[in-house]
């Protein structure tokens, strides 16, 4: 920072219940019925974790800025683990926090003036901040949500700290970004209901915020992708990503695949049907099994985007050698850059990084790289 120049003054706002659906198989977090089953099913809360790893990054940058945020689990325990002494706004009831207090931490940090709003959540946390802010303010999303269609978010915590360190220097353009969300209860019932809410103002670097999901561009050539899997199936326990694409094997084999759950075959047959994390474990201890995912259109993330039942144990217990990822033609070209993992879990992003084979058709294939 130049002598005489002001310090920036940054937000910081965690929805800590996001994203605690995703492994339990529950597609999403919304509402206080969804929470309660969550962690009835053994969930656990990830935004904390996804929020201090962007801390940590620009903690050495820490004299640039002012960091505020609100009490407890909605930033201040988190600022505070990673070594800031934040400037704490508002009141809550600890373990009770809802949208409407994301709305009001959003709007007390309009009202300061905050260069730079963070928050940690999903798309219905974007949609928190845009009906309580609209474009009053820049804001930018660490992504910690079940579905995030939004392009608010970026690509990864990791990411998100590139970007504020261009923010703090003023080299990062902001641009308005989508926020879009979906019907959680339509969703669950396998019907994906897309709707754009409006646009937030964001900081734009390529590489470093997400773009929104595209839709799907057409069946294409997903048959030819489903019998060219088909006939190449061993004695091996099959994990079935969500999707379309990954739906027409279900559709080849003449079983009832789920759309947007995970299920599992073995000898082309459905033994297990919307698994969650621990009901994959469970199935494939001591098997041998392949996970088979498709590429998110217009993102290109293969984990860590609607399928985090498939987690890092999971991915670790099958083996990177055992990943075959599927995607029409169209797909790929839709994507503006590499296909994307963020599970949640550093350690497992490296592992899958790296180039891989993509099958697009029958004898078809093409080779793309993975980045985190």
């Amino acid at each position: 920072m130049n002598p005489g120049e002001r310090k920036k003054k940054l937000g910081l706002i965690v929805n800590p219940l996001a994203g605690i659906g995703g492994r339990v198989g529950l597609k999403g977090s919304d509402g206080i019925e969804t929470v309660k089953k969550a962690f009835a099913m053994g969930a656990e809360i990830i935004s904390p974790q996804r929020a201090m790893e962007t801390l940590q990054d620009i903690y050495p940058f820490k004299d640039e800025f002012d960091l505020f945020t609100y009490p407890k689990g909605m930033g201040e325990d988190e600022a505070k683990a990673c070594g800031f002494s934040p400037i704490v706004l508002g009141e809550i009831v600890p373990d009770q926090t809802s949208a409407e207090d994301t709305k009001s931490a959003a709007r007390k940090m309009v009202d300061l003036e905050i260069d730079l709003i963070l928050f940690v959540g999903g798309d219905g946390t974007a949609r928190d901040i845009y009906e309580a802010i609209g474009d009053k303010a820049t804001v930018l999303g660490i992504p910690s949500g079940v579905k995030i269609h939004s392009s608010v978010y970026a690509v990864n915590p990791h990411r998100a700290s590139e970007l504020i360190k261009m923010f703090l220097k003023g080299s990062a353009p902001v641009r308005e970004m989508e926020v879009m969300d979906i019907d959680e209860d339509l969703f669950r019932k396998g019907q994906v209901s897309a709707r754009l809410y409006g646009y937030l103002q964001v900081p734009h670097e390529k590489g470093l915020i997400q773009s929104a999901k595209s839709a799907s561009l057409g069946a294409g050539n997903n048959r030819t992708i489903a019998e060219a899997v088909v006939d190449g199936m061993n004695d091996d326990y099959y994990i079935l990503g969500p999707g379309t694409t990954v739906k027409a094997i279900g559709d080849e084999l003449k079983i009832e695949k789920t759309l947007l759950g995970v299920d599992v075959i073995y000898r082309k047959q459905l033994i297990g049907k919307d698994l969650n994390e621990q009901q994959l474990l469970g199935l494939i201890e001591g098997k041998n099994a392949k996970i088979v995912v498709t590429i998110i259109g217009g993102q290109g993330y293969i984990f860590g985007r609607g399928n985090q039942q498939i987690s890092p144990r999971v991915i670790r217990k099958v083996g990177k050698q055992n990943l075959i990822v599927i995607a029409t033609k169209n797909k790929l070209l839709s994507l503006k850059g590499p296909l994307l993992v963020d599970t949640g879990d550093s350690e497992c992003d490296n592992y899958l990084s790296g180039y891989i084979r993509v099958i697009t058709g029958y004898n078809e294939e093409s080779v793309w790289k993975i980045e985190c």
